[in-house]
């Protein structure tokens, strides 16, 4: 368990895990992969969708009074691999200009995460990863969804659980933005913040890392990594100190 934790954390080499616990670097690399699956079903367990009035509850004071609905904040955030030429197309990131595993998670508003998706190529979109991901079977129906700009396309699938986008206005090259699109794109935004503090939050291992290069090898167990990596981020104290 120690030595999964610890390459979680640090993604140090096997072979210097190996000299710190006097194995060889085979012997570390075959109980990463024999123990990383199950410590992901044991802590999975903790990426659960709270009941609403646990929400309601603990929800930030300043969600309570235009957006006290929301039950998710969602993003996607994405981890470099090698470019291996099987799978260099569909992993391929415009963003990025890089080969990356791309994951959808979804955070309450005081950044507990309820809703993390297994990994997709990088040159898959938000809103595929959406329909895809599982994300619309947990969704509970008539809630608000939080989203930036690039998630538009989900709007229509989340109207089918009559569930409400709430994302900043769209932004055309020919137009200028009126001063009321502009106060709900900040006030939007300075909410979301929190997706991205609990994605910082997942960042603090190493393994996770936006340019952590993964070793081919090991790309089949990133998507456990994610979820003991998430699963350990809800055990650390809330986001958010103060509640409504």
């Amino acid at each position: 368990m120690l030595i999964c934790l610890q390459k979680n954390r640090l993604n140090e080499t096997f072979k210097g895990l190996g000299y710190d616990y006097g194995v060889s670097e085979s012997f570390c690399s075959k109980i990463f992969c024999k123990n990383v699956p199950l410590l992901c079903e044991c802590l999975s367990t903790l990426i659960l969708w709270p009941d609403k009035k646990i929400i309601r509850r603990r929800l930030p004071i300043y969600f309570s009074a235009r957006y006290f609905n929301v039950q998710s904040i969602i993003d996607c955030f994405e981890i470099e691999k090698p470019g291996d030429p099987v799978n260099q197309t569909l992993s391929w990131s415009n963003y990025k200009k890089a080969n990356t595993l791309k994951y959808f998670i979804s955070a309450t508003p005081d950044g507990y995460i309820n809703f993390v998706s297994g990994g997709f190529g990088g040159r898959t979109s938000d809103a595929k990863i959406t329909e895809m991901c599982g994300y619309l079977d947990v969704l509970p129906d008539g809630c608000s969804v939080m989203a930036d700009r690039g998630f538009k396309g989900i709007a229509a699938m989340l109207e089918k659980k009559k569930c409400t986008l709430v994302r900043p206005p769209s932004v055309s090259a020919n137009e200028k933005c009126t001063k009321q699109e502009v106060k709900l794109s900040k006030r939007i935004a300075s909410l979301r913040i929190h997706i991205e503090r609990t994605i910082r939050r997942i960042r603090e291992y190493s393994f996770l890392k936006p340019h952590a290069c993964i070793n081919h090898r090991l790309v089949k167990y990133t998507d456990s990594v994610v979820k003991i990596v998430c699963g350990l981020v809800n055990l650390q104290p809330p986001l958010i100190k103060k509640f409504a």
